[in-house]
């Protein structure tokens, strides 16, 4: 049976009890579990992920030959700021509330949101805070205790295991309950989603720059949100499976390179599962150079995203020396494993003049 809230894993956010000592006093340690119950298909799902993903090679093959070069150059923005939607907004500031953010930016990450459609702030954020608070059990929607594929995207093509539906309906939503914002985007997403996420990439293509109908459509619209889909479920399959495990090595989330490599910010998922309170989902320093957390930073410097949220450098180390693979990196200065690249491009200040 799925742990009750007893044996979770790690925690929500920083208000949760379980994360006043970070996990150094108390094992977060986890029961990984699945009563291989038989998967019950849901085939309309199926088929329209199949014609989907056809559809988006498609799209491939019209970027490579047809689209034109303002539609080529454009396209890893337009995944980019698909992407922000996600990690940034419904993420680190809706699931775990690592920041907070005024009504203008929390508009623009609602928008960035919709344009991504992976269903309502709301809907997204009640799942993956299931997902922490049950990962790897029946409880958890994407349990990669049933192997890559059903936690990368097999999760949406069968029916929900009843400890999903119940479990959901014990999380705490009442913080996303009480913003207006979110269920007003809730309440209209069927109007909303398909004029943001397919209308819009499609239609402005066509009119600023001429592209055409079916480059718009196939590229813009349908490759770019496939695209995102597979990257932010990579988060659920390969990051649960491939890596190391600096942090907590008795987990199942990892710090997997590719991830790391595409610089969204997602990649560090064994420090995320430890500390998901902290709005870099990573540590401070070369850890914490990606887009999302660059584009919380740039806002933050705006005063529109504030409270901020981080974890001690002295909390990390000890749950790393406690809990960790021996996977982590240098620790300070002059340590025998820190890179001759990281010492070239140190700044010393102060420094002491030798007579």
């Amino acid at each position: 049976m799925p742990p009750n809230s007893k044996d979770t894993t790690g925690v929500l956010y920083e208000s949760d009890a379980e994360t006043i000592d970070g996990g150094l006093i108390k094992d977060v340690g986890k029961l990984k579990t699945t009563d291989g119950r038989k998967l019950q298909l849901v085939w309309v799902n199926i088929v329209l992920f199949v014609i989907l993903h056809l559809s988006a090679l498609y799209g491939v093959w019209l970027l490579l030959t047809k689209a034109t070069w303002t539609t080529v150059l454009l396209f890893p923005f337009a995944l980019i700021v698909t992407a922000l939607g996600i990690s940034g907004g419904a993420h680190r500031l809706w699931a775990h509330r690592t920041f907070k953010a005024n009504v203008p930016l929390r508009l623009i990450f609602l928008f960035l949101n919709t344009l991504a459609f992976q269903d309502a702030v709301y809907i997204w954020a009640r799942d993956h805070r299931v997902h922490h608070k049950y990962a790897e059990t029946d409880a958890d929607p994407y349990n990669s205790e049933r192997g890559w594929f059903f936690s990368h995207i097999g999760w949406l093509c069968v029916r929900k295991h009843p400890q999903v539906v119940e479990k959901g309906k014990q999380i705490d939503l009442s913080d996303l309950e009480q913003d207006r914002l979110v269920m007003f985007q809730k309440k209209y997403y069927l109007l909303l989603m398909p004029l943001i996420c397919f209308v819009l990439p499609t239609v402005l293509p066509m009119y600023l720059w001429g592209e055409s109908l079916n480059v718009s459509w196939h590229v813009m619209a349908l490759l770019r949100w496939v695209t995102t889909l597979n990257l932010i479920w990579l988060v659920n399959s390969s990051a649960h499976m491939y890596g190391k495990r600096p942090y907590d090595k008795k987990i199942s989330p990892t710090d997997e390179s590719f991830l790391i490599w595409l610089r969204f910010g997602e990649g560090y998922h064994n420090y995320h599962h430890v500390f998901p309170w902290d709005y870099k989902s990573a540590e401070l320093g070369p850890y914490s150079r990606d887009l999302t957390t660059a584009f919380i930073n740039f806002f933050a410097w705006l005063g529109w995203a504030y409270d901020l949220k981080s974890v001690s450098p002295d909390l990390v180390r000890r749950r790393v020396q406690r809990t960790g693979d021996g996977s982590h990196p240098v620790w300070g200065w002059g340590d025998k494993d820190q890179c001759s690249e990281d010492v070239a491009d140190t700044t010393i200040t102060h420094q002491r003049v030798v007579r």
